[in-house]
């Protein structure tokens, strides 16, 4: 069974909700991010997002942007993210998703990347402008690996637009929370959680908020209306400010601790609160 699907499971049984992290590969460098990504996943992720840079990105706010500009200059690329994914695998058992533009992935050629992906314990594949319609030739090249690939959905989809988005995918449903580009801030909580509670009542797979979400407050107040939180740019805002920093990935990993101990704060609650158990009960789920 894939990473993910085990991971959503095991929280499922535990009532707990899923912590996903954003780090973008390379930054502030590849030595620096391996440790930060190690650290990250002993602190508390149960899924790492990583990230490959990219110059032309269209949903990244600035924090991701600047993030990307770092590890591209220090050499980053789709390989470097992949051997990154590979070495990261060799000390956790941590999902990896690889989130990416597809221009990357077309130069690195579908078959390649299948290839290399699945070698280097990859999970999922999450690319931001690849619409169902355009993924039949990913997900062909995908079809013998196990790995998912995991799609965005935005405050504006419709019932059969998210009917269209989960067709063909797997791992969760990444709900976006807000208008607009990554970043911290900003957020309608009432908006949300009723968005939230709709769109998981009739998706499949699990459910998670990102988009937004700075605080450890913040992830408990969205928690109960979702699978699980996804935390970017709040992450790279602490990399950004401690670049020279000897202490870099313990000043994540505590970031990281305080999001995990938010969202365990409401462990007692009833699995389901705010919404439907985002598909995880349902026959063949």
């Amino acid at each position: 069974m894939n990473r993910i699907d085990t991971t959503f499971r095991n929280l499922a049984k535990e009532q707990k909700k899923a912590l996903i992290g954003f780090i973008s590969a390379g930054d502030p460098d590849y030595d620096t991010s391996l440790e930060i990504l190690k650290t990250a996943c002993t602190s508390g992720l149960d899924i790492i997002e990583l990230g490959v840079p990219f110059s032309d990105p269209t949903c990244d706010g600035p924090v991701i942007q600047r993030a990307s500009q770092r590890a591209l200059k220090s050499g980053a690329s789709l390989t470097s993210t992949i051997r990154l994914a590979a070495d990261l695998r060799k000390v956790t058992e941590t999902p990896i998703v690889v989130f990416s533009y597809y221009n990357p992935i077309f130069k690195y050629g579908l078959e390649n990347l299948a290839r290399d992906a699945l070698k280097a314990g990859i999970d999922g594949l999450l690319v931001v402008d690849l619409p169902p319609e355009e993924a039949q030739p990913l997900s062909l090249a995908l079809e013998e690996t196990n790995i998912h690939i995991i799609r965005l959905a935005a405050p504006t989809t419709t019932s059969a637009r998210l009917a269209k988005l989960v067709d063909g995918a797997g791992g969760f449903l990444y709900l976006i929370s807000r208008l607009g580009v990554t970043g911290t801030g900003g957020l309608d909580f009432e908006s949300i959680r009723s968005h939230a509670a709709q769109v998981r009542a009739s998706c499949p797979l699990p459910v998670c908020l990102g988009f937004g979400i700075s605080t450890g407050a913040d992830a408990r107040l969205l928690a109960s209306c979702a699978d699980g939180i996804i935390v970017g740019s709040a992450f790279e805002k602490i990399i950004e400010a401690n670049l020279s920093h000897p202490g870099l990935p313990e000043l994540v990993a505590e970031l990281v601790e305080e999001f995990r101990d938010s969202l365990d704060s409401i462990n007692s609650e009833p699995v389901g609160e705010g919404g439907s158990s985002g598909g995880l009960d349902k026959p063949g789920q």
